[in-house]
């Protein structure tokens, strides 16, 4: 256990930081959860949209520290991916 003043604050400070970085990556999950369900559901519109409200989103956490970059990357691009092969299937159905 901390014996300073100094490292005492540090606990309260780190339990702090750690509750407020959890809670953005719910939120981020919950964006990526909000893309799949509208690629699961078969409306490219609405998986649009919701690609579109939650690149921003993931681009924060990076900027915050929350996520690495290239982890960011690969869920853009990976969504984007199941996205274009939708309308794909779209055209080929049509």
């Amino acid at each position: 256990m901390a014996n300073t003043k100094q490292a005492k604050k540090r606990v309260r400070q780190a339990e702090k930081h750690r509750r407020h970085n959890a809670s953005m990556r719910s939120m981020l999950r919950t964006y990526i959860k909000k893309v799949t369900a509208a690629i699961a559901s078969g409306d490219q519109k609405a998986a649009l949209a919701s690609i579109q409200e939650a690149t921003p989103v993931i681009d924060r956490m990076v900027n915050k520290g929350i996520i690495h970059k290239n982890k960011a990357a690969r869920h853009k691009s990976r969504l984007t991916q199941h996205i274009k092969k939708m309308s794909e299937k779209a055209a080929a159905k049509a």
